[in-house]
């Protein structure tokens, strides 16, 4: 297949070239257009604009993965609009470009915080009324709608209407992590390495290897379905686990033990990363069974080799 993928050089479009290109044609479009291993070419922005770049001119793609977006910023430095232009807006101009493409599948990656910031009992089910809290959500849920509200529902799958060969797939993966990423799962691991002592504060979380989410896309594109999906890891993360085995794996002795949970509540007082790094978020698992097998790494699997900050910060 030809396949247009919108952020390809971004953490998840780079592993996605990485699972994708032997098998397909690949094409980029992204705010920078360099040359990159196993792409096809990268077309900026201006280009799928008809006014500028004729459709004739481009490559008849099969399919389009959307994973442009405005990440969320935890420190709340982004205004508003710049979520609403990026991840609004772009989604918008690129889901226009596919209705009028001859691309006969969209996939569009939204967010979990589309859903909900959070959650009573910090479980996510399917019948979650959506209700995000701030620009990042309220961005990503806006971008749904618009995409829903183009599609009609048959049978349970989203159709492009009125074009019934057009299938839309939209997903709400949770916390993404794999090679390359640069959030706080390398910090973890950098704790992991210092801290002769640890919590033993169990918590459960849904997190998905980047991997895991490249074959969850190859799958459902290659089947005749569409809706919406939670793609997980199959086991949850738990914090106190994740100490354990990169401490492990780096060869260094904690401890870790229940009489160092009074850590977590004085902390949680002072530090706001604390509640985040102990608390329970996750999909039940439910949400996330599929009728084939796309959890092809575990997640302890996962951790090994991971690159590890050397900093906190």
């Amino acid at each position: 297949m030809n396949i247009l993928i919108t952020g390809i050089h971004g953490f998840v479009g780079s592993n996605f070239v990485v699972a994708l290109k032997e098998r397909h044609n690949l094409y980029g479009l992204d705010i920078v257009v360099p040359e990159k291993e196993g792409v096809v070419k990268t077309f900026s922005w201006k280009d799928i604009e008809p006014a500028s770049f004729p459709m004739r001119n481009l490559p008849k793609f099969d399919a389009i993965i959307h994973l442009a977006g405005k990440a969320h910023d935890t420190k709340n430095r982004s205004a508003a609009q710049t979520y609403f232009g990026i991840n609004t807006g772009l989604t918008q101009k690129i889901f226009d470009f596919f209705l009028e493409s001859t691309a006969k599948k969209f996939v569009f990656f939204s967010s979990v915080k589309a859903a909900a910031d959070s959650v009573v009992g910090d479980m996510l089910t399917e019948d979650v009324v959506p209700s995000p809290i701030g620009p990042y959500g309220e961005s990503k849920i806006a971008a749904e709608n618009y995409i829903l509200g183009k599609l009609k529902i048959e049978n349970g799958e989203l159709k492009a209407n009125p074009y019934d060969d057009k299938k839309v797939y939209i997903l709400r993966p949770c916390m993404i992590h794999g090679p390359g990423n640069k959030g706080n799962l390398p910090r973890l691991g950098w704790l992991a390495q210092k801290t002769p002592v640890f919590p033993a504060w169990h918590n459960k979380r849904s997190m998905l290897h980047v991997v895991n989410l490249a074959e969850f896309v190859k799958q459902i594109t290659v089947r005749e379905m569409s809706g919406t999906f939670f793609p997980q890891n199959a086991e949850y993360a738990d914090t106190v686990e994740i100490v354990r085995l990169f401490a492990k794996e780096h060869g260094h002795k904690v401890w870790i033990s229940r009489l160092f949970n009074p850590l977590v509540w004085l902390g949680a007082k002072f530090l706001p990363a604390i509640p985040k790094m102990f608390s329970d978020s996750y999909y039940v698992q439910e949400m996330s069974k599929m009728d084939f097998d796309y959890q092809v790494i575990s997640f302890e699997e996962s951790l090994k080799g991971l690159e590890i900050r050397k900093t906190m910060h």
